[in-house]
């Protein structure tokens, strides 16, 4: 169902006081993302800054996003927390605004045991919207297992996965045990996202495609037509910008990227902070490789 390049939209903020949303700036991005060709788009996630959000701005940027994609491409909308009530309501909301699914990261903080992770994720799917789960241990503190994903693969709406464990051979494993249902293993990492291609996977929600969506769109088509020299080629020319999206705690890399190339970013919300100037220096150094 989700298949492509979904960039992970940045959020953002104007440089006031307030650090209030930038919403004509999210809606230019998204409307620059979706003439480039991307296959969908994910607001609300680890990049677009979700966990400072308040529940009335996070509705109102899944709202909008949805608004100014207008049916062209799908919305994977970002509802995760680290409690079910919560995210209940986010993918309550989400579905409410006319989002074609939901991206859940796994409940942080927390450690659920199996059966509660597997009750966390079968609630938000009773909700009757598709639903991606999201494995990211390095921010979340938990791994989420191959056989925990396969058997939520079981559910009707439990979709698809968005892996960004860094273990590839975890990855292969869950593409292995879900190769029989309706399910897609989606790449996580911009870096690993060629490897997990070969393997089976479907696509990436990605960093790098805020700012370079193009070249990312070639290598997915590039391995979709069985032509990974050109893949190949594509992902080492931009394996440095991959790398430099991490030199800092994601989005501050991308986000002071977005603005140097003249996109709506704006500044972080605490606990982010500003780039660094050494990674300011650095970033503008990468970025010129590309102009």
């Amino acid at each position: 169902m989700f298949e492509g390049v979904f960039p992970a939209l940045i959020t953002p903020f104007q440089r006031n006081h307030g650090r209030n949303l930038d919403l004509d700036g999210l809606r230019s991005n998204i409307a620059h993302l979706v003439a480039a060709g991307v296959h969908g788009v994910v607001p609300c996630g680890s990049t677009g800054e979700s966990a400072t959000l308040s529940f009335a701005e996070h509705e109102q940027v899944v709202e909008v996003t949805i608004d100014e994609a207008g049916g062209k491409v799908p919305v994977l909308a970002g509802t995760g927390s680290n409690n079910t009530s919560e995210a209940l309501r986010f993918t309550r909301a989400a579905k409410d605004a006319g989002a074609d699914g939901v991206l859940v990261i796994s409940p942080y903080y927390n450690k659920p045991n199996r059966s509660g992770l597997v009750k966390h994720y079968t609630a938000l799917a009773d909700c009757d919207i598709p639903v991606v789960v999201y494995n990211v241990p390095g921010r979340t503190g938990q791994n989420v297992t191959p056989d925990v994903i396969a058997e939520l693969a079981k559910h009707p709406n439990i979709v698809g996965v968005k892996e960004a464990s860094g273990d590839v051979g975890q990855i292969s494993s869950i593409i292995e045990l879900t190769k029989d249902e309706d399910f897609s293993v989606i790449s996580g990492d911009d870096n690993l996202t060629l490897p997990i291609l070969a393997l089976g996977g479907k696509g990436v929600i990605s960093v790098a495609a805020n700012l370079y969506p193009k070249p990312m769109i070639e290598m997915y088509d590039a391995v979709q037509n069985g032509d990974y020299q050109t893949a190949r080629d594509i992902h080492y020319t931009y394996s440095l910008l991959f790398r430099s999206m991490f030199i800092e705690s994601n989005p501050i890399p991308v986000k002071k990227a977005a603005e140097l190339l003249g996109m709506a970013a704006g500044p972080l919300r605490l606990p982010l902070d500003e780039a660094s100037e050494q990674t300011t220096a650095k970033l503008k150094e990468v970025l010129s490789r590309y102009d």
